[in-house]
């Protein structure tokens, strides 16, 4: 028999949690978009690539204090007393969980071959590798892939749009943030939480954060150490990544050029 929940049932309280999160990432694209109509005169004109630099600093801040006041103590203990090898097989098993949207986007892209062995590699792994936490596939030669729905936006010719930090998600823009509510519908634990109940799925969750934010701790470091403005490392680091995973790392020269990066020189090669 199904353990009752009081007040909403599990389903309910798992459909409710992505609802509002899917209705907050599209509110906010939204924002941004609205904010574009509100810009100064041309003397005053922003940055075509970042035209809503307030909105955003304001957001990073806001997701840098979190992070740092909340959550990495968390991340540290994670990182301090779970093992090394309890911490791969950890972070296997929630890479696998959201392979699905991989394999999804590997054929809305074309790659049909990548398709089929990115199918095989989720099926492995989710079996022989005990629902992932062990990467069998790759030591059989089924190498993994980086794909979501904005890189496949992207190879169908879709431009980035305008950057937007979208608060405790991170770094996106007008072109990826459709990657999100694609990326929650394609994750299994998604499904889970619909058979299972919250009881279950919600700690998963909240260790899954754990997870992706302890692998991040190696570039946040060189951030910190690095950069004289944190918020346009992250900006200009994020944009240049997926413009590298939307080639498949053969960027085609024209984007050096890209207004996001820094030119000292004009057309003639003359400063």
């Amino acid at each position: 028999m199904k353990r009752n929940i009081p007040i909403l049932t599990a389903v309910d309280c798992i459909l409710r949690k992505h609802f509002l999160l899917c209705v907050l990432v599209l509110f906010i694209a939204l924002l941004f978009q609205g904010c574009a109509s509100t810009l100064k005169s041309s003397d005053q004109q922003a940055d075509a690539v970042d035209p809503h630099e307030d909105i955003n600093r304001a957001a990073y801040d806001f997701t840098d204090r979190i992070d740092r006041t909340v959550f990495m103590p968390i991340v540290n203990t994670y990182i301090d007393y779970v093992p090394n090898a309890a911490q791969r097989s950890i972070g296997n098993f929630y890479d696998n969980l959201s392979y699905p949207n991989v394999v999804l986007n590997d054929f809305l892209q074309g790659k049909i071959k990548q398709g089929f062995q990115d199918t095989l590699r989720f099926a492995i792994n989710s079996s022989i590798g005990l629902f992932g936490l062990f990467d069998m596939a790759t030591h059989m030669g089924l190498q993994e892939h980086d794909e979501d729905f904005g890189q496949t936006l992207g190879v169908w010719g879709v431009t980035p749009g305008s950057y937007l930090f979208i608060p405790l998600l991170g770094p996106s823009s007008q072109r990826d943030v459709t990657g999100i509510p694609v990326g929650l519908l394609t994750n299994a634990l998604f499904y889970a939480g619909l058979v299972i109940g919250s009881p279950v799925t919600v700690p998963l969750g909240f260790l899954g954060a754990i997870d992706k934010r302890a692998r991040l701790v190696g570039p946040m470091r060189i951030r910190d150490e690095a950069a004289i403005d944190p918020y346009l490392f992250v900006r200009e680091a994020s944009m240049q990544q997926r413009e590298f995973l939307v080639h498949d790392g053969k960027l085609p020269l024209d984007l050096y050029y890209e207004p996001f990066q820094d030119n000292p020189f004009d057309k003639d090669g003359k400063k």
